[in-house]
């Protein structure tokens, strides 16, 4: 009976948990196009992705379609996986100089786009 309340408990604590950040993510501000321009800058996101169009990589919009969380975006901004876009023949590069804080406004606003 012990382990079944522990059992108990511990899936309510992971289930809240993921409420939580979906909640968090659904509260996040998302930045405007004009807004989030200087950060497409900074960190060369427009280099090789447009918010409409397939340039080097895949346009943001399309990324959007695949409905990552933001958590997952930033995830793929440090250590992306070229297996998710066999399409294209250049694999995006790591990009661990990204701030956390600035992932997730990026991740943010590209899910905006959906």
């Amino acid at each position: 009976m012990k382990h079944i309340i522990t059992s108990v408990f511990a899936l309510l604590v992971i289930m809240n948990a993921k409420a939580q950040k979906k909640t968090e993510e659904k509260t996040q501000v998302v930045l405007s196009d004009e807004e989030i321009k200087p950060l497409l800058l900074k960190n060369a996101c427009i280099g090789c992705h447009k918010k409409d169009k397939k340039l080097v990589g895949p346009a943001f919009k399309e990324i959007a379609k695949r409905n990552y969380s933001n958590e997952r975006i930033l995830e793929l901004i440090y250590k992306p996986e070229p297996k998710n876009w066999p399409e294209y023949k250049t694999p995006m590069a790591p990009l661990s100089f990204v701030t956390k804080e600035d992932g997730l406004k990026l991740a943010a606003w590209i899910n905006s786009l959906k």
